[in-house]
């Protein structure tokens, strides 16, 4: 299935989100997913650590979020 793994900073004081990172990729599953979403966390080159991490199917529709904390 192909998603889409955002990467977002959320300002606290409104709830506002910055996406840092988007990447459209093909995974077998939803696990498979979040498993290539955690390699991205600490490959990608981003411009500041996010705070949150969503993965969306091709129809836009969230399979996973979750707070990210850096390893």
């Amino acid at each position: 299935m192909k998603v889409v793994i955002e990467f977002s900073r959320v300002r606290e004081l409104d709830n506002a989100h910055a996406v840092l990172g988007r990447v459209a990729c093909d995974a077998i599953d939803t696990d498979a997913a979040i498993g290539m979403a955690r390699s991205l966390f600490r490959t990608l080159d981003m411009p500041q650590d996010p705070d949150i991490v969503s993965i969306s199917d091709d129809q836009g529709r969230q399979l996973y979020c979750a707070v990210v904390r850096p390893v």
